[in-house]
């Protein structure tokens, strides 16, 4: 295996090797890794007290290794949706009427399709590895013993988030798209942020909140069930890291002074902002040789588009306002992104132990490892 290192992620799309083809048949030391160093000013902290002090936290951790799934045998990988139908409900398209799509004929509507949705399930996978480091980092930089072991389980997690979603889009999709700048940008900020707190606001309350509505929603877009299957697995383990957060988050915001809840307040809607944009994929627009602003506005008035997003923030604006960062300054900001009305939704804070602790599902791949 070799490494190469570069300056920023690659920008063009990934395609997989056919199966038929000889570099396909490479093993795995003749495969390049690509990586992107970044450097950070993490302060970690030892604790010296072992005794169980949040029971709530300790409960989740303990939730995380009872209901632990394997990506292996826990999903039916035998299962293939057909590359002729679109992957997605046609009620979900927002370029209806728009010129550059309706001039496609049947069978470009459906490749167009399948990169949308890949593009999409790129934006999963690149952000799972975003919360794989950024966890890797809580298990140093938390402050107390309960969320460090939390913090460890939620690695653990991620990982096989990255390994689910990795497989369906190498082994089901073909290809991948690069990372979304916005979305790149937001994690290089929580990664290389030395204060341990931004990195728990960033990722526990705006990423994973958003990829469990974002998950959610993809249930009812997608049309393959072995995709389902995946992102039913994958919720179980957000909701669980959204509770984290929000559980810890609350009281350690209440003892922060005005200034730095401000600080932080700021911080959280400017994530939101960078999310609001990450939802758009631009990238297939170029790649399809579309005008990329004129495309991206389409998307922005398209009525579905504006439900959707405001379904993705349906987790994100309660957590916020339970934790207390919804502060008189920043209020008016987020009515002007159309998401304030959520604030009185229902909140993480509120935790369903029955369905957290529910057992898991058991797919169809149980009964191949069984035969």
């Amino acid at each position: 295996m070799s490494v190469k290192y570069v300056a920023g992620p690659p920008r063009e799309v990934r395609f997989a090797p056919d199966p038929g083809d000889v570099a396909s048949q490479l093993a795995p030391k003749d495969v390049e890794q690509i990586a992107e160093i970044f450097h950070t000013p993490l302060t970690g902290a030892y604790v010296w007290n072992y005794e169980e002090a949040d029971q709530k936290i300790r409960k989740l951790y303990r939730l995380g290794k009872e209901r632990n799934w394997n990506a292996d045998t826990d999903v039916d990988w035998s299962r293939r949706f057909p590359r002729s139908e679109s992957p997605v409900h046609d009620l979900f398209n927002p370029f209806a009427g728009y010129e550059p799509f309706e001039r496609m004929s049947n069978e470009e509507r459906i490749d167009f399709a399948w990169h949308q949705q890949c593009w999409t399930l790129s934006q999963f996978l690149h952000g799972e590895q975003g919360a794989l480091l950024v966890a890797s980092q809580l298990v140093s930089c938390a402050p107390t013993y309960d969320a460090k072991l939390y913090a460890a389980s939620q690695a653990f997690d991620e990982a096989r988030h990255v390994e689910a979603f990795g497989r369906y889009l190498t082994e089901k999709v073909g290809f991948m798209y690069p990372v979304d700048p916005n979305l790149k940008a937001l994690l290089d900020k929580i990664l290389t942020d030395e204060r341990w707190d931004l990195k728990f606001i960033g990722m526990q309350l705006i990423v994973e909140a958003l990829a469990l509505a974002a998950f959610n929603t993809q249930k009812l877009v997608s049309r393959d069930e072995l995709l389902h299957d995946i992102v039913d697995l994958v919720i179980r383990d957000e909701s669980r890291h959204v509770a984290f957060g929000v559980t810890y988050m609350e009281d350690f915001v209440k003892a922060l002074s005005q200034p730095e809840i401000e600080d932080r307040a700021r911080f959280a809607y400017e994530a939101c902002v960078v999310m609001r944009e990450r939802i758009i994929g631009t990238d297939v627009f170029a790649y399809f040789g579309w005008p990329i602003e004129e495309s991206r506005a389409v998307v922005l008035e398209a009525k579905i588009m504006d439900e959707f997003r405001k379904l993705l923030f349906t987790r994100i604006m309660p957590n916020l306002k339970k934790v207390g960062l919804i502060t008189d300054a920043v209020r008016p900001l987020y009515d002007e992104l159309g998401v304030l009305e959520l604030e009185n939704l229902v909140h993480d804070g509120e935790i369903d132990w029955a369905e957290l602790g529910a057992p898991l599902p058991l797919y169809r791949a149980v009964d191949k490892v069984a035969e």
